[in-house]
């Protein structure tokens, strides 16, 4: 197989953050998007990123957490809470790790 038959443009993948802690707080599963790759600044920023500096990690996954539309969740200030914050970036990190 030729590595160009492998090559196409990122394709919305939906994740469900369905932790019961979660659902027991906000009611249901939250449903969110990812892309199913990565561009290379993507792969390279998340390479790089030091697991002792939450706040790299937090900003590098503000632009993985999309909406069905694939636009960013997090924008102009809005920001999830915490405790989705950090299920979102556990299943974004399982999903890319697959």
């Amino acid at each position: 197989m030729k590595l160009k038959d492998l090559a196409a443009k990122p394709q919305l993948k939906e994740l469900l953050i369905d932790d019961k802690d979660i659902v027991d707080i906000y009611g249901e599963e939250l449903q969110f998007f990812v892309h199913d790759r990565l561009t290379i600044e993507q792969y390279t920023q998340l390479a790089s990123l030091n697991k002792e500096d939450m706040g790299a990690m937090f900003h590098a996954m503000k632009d993985l957490i999309l909406d069905d539309e694939g636009l960013p969740v997090m924008t102009e200030g809005n920001v999830l809470p915490m405790d989705v914050l950090n299920a979102a970036m556990v299943k974004v990190t399982e999903s890319l790790g697959k």
